[in-house]
């Protein structure tokens, strides 16, 4: 089993990252750790004053980020197309593009699942993250060396019973990373999927409603594999489902 990396200091120094879902648990861990890895990163989500309370730290930690609100059940390809070129345009550049948004109600028989959202987690969990990724590969593609993460979970839990659209958008979400690294094997994009451990968050709350908090590790534990994905050094994951575990034992 493969330990999380400890990137080397300042490994996304000068890159631009966005992070979408960056005030929920991993994406805002895995904000603060770019930044302090040197990166200028772009905060993605639809809450503005939880997205301030990301800026407000990693202003003291790394470069000053950049906000941008967008409600991603909502948006449509043109929102994505403007989003990035508005990116270029203000910071010159993307170098990376790191995929924590998710749609998670809890656990739910397929039978008894609503189909409009049956459809949203469908949309939030694998159609809008293809349609943002879309709209930044050409800014991407710009990058000497820039990189598209897809955050997985353990496909032999979630694609059981009652784990719904979650389950299913999840499994697609790795096919398409694979699909879209072989398309892109030779060029300066590189793709990869990180399936991080059990952690501590708002997500696995509405799984597991009995577990104790202190059985998990918090989610910045796994920030670190994310720069690591997102820096030249995830070249080694380029196609790969990398699933690191933090080194952690729970408290008694």
């Amino acid at each position: 089993m493969t330990g999380v990396p400890t990137p080397p200091a300042q490994a996304l120094a000068g890159r631009v990252i966005l992070v979408t879902g960056a005030y929920g648990g991993l994406g805002e861990a895995a904000a603060k750790a770019c930044a302090q890895a040197g990166a200028t990163v772009v905060l993605l989500g639809r809450k503005v004053p939880k997205l301030n309370r990301v800026y407000d730290a990693i202003k003291t930690i790394g470069p000053e980020p950049a906000l941008y609100p967008l409600d991603m059940a909502g948006a449509d390809p043109a929102d994505y197309e403007a989003m990035a070129d508005k990116i270029g345009a203000d910071l010159g550049s993307l170098d990376g593009l790191l995929h924590c948004a998710v749609e998670f109600t809890g656990l739910r028989p397929l039978q008894a699942t609503p189909p409009a959202d049956f459809l949203r987690h469908l949309h939030v969990n694998i159609t809008a993250p293809w349609l943002l990724t879309q709209a930044c590969l050409p800014w991407l593609g710009k990058s000497a060396d820039s990189a598209v993460v897809f955050v997985s979970d353990d496909l032999a839990r979630v694609n059981r019973a009652y784990w719904g659209a979650y389950g299913v958008a999840k499994a697609g979400l790795v096919g398409m990373m694979r699909m879209l690294h072989d398309e892109t094997d030779h060029g300066p994009v590189r793709v990869s999927a990180l399936e991080p451990g059990p952690m501590r968050t708002a997500i696995r709350n509405r799984a597991f409603v009995e577990e104790a908090a202190t059985r998990c590790p918090p989610a910045s534990a796994y920030a670190p594999a994310c720069v690591h994905l997102l820096s030249a050094a995830g070249s080694d994951q380029r196609g790969q489902v990398f699933a690191p575990r933090a080194d952690w034992a729970p408290s008694a």
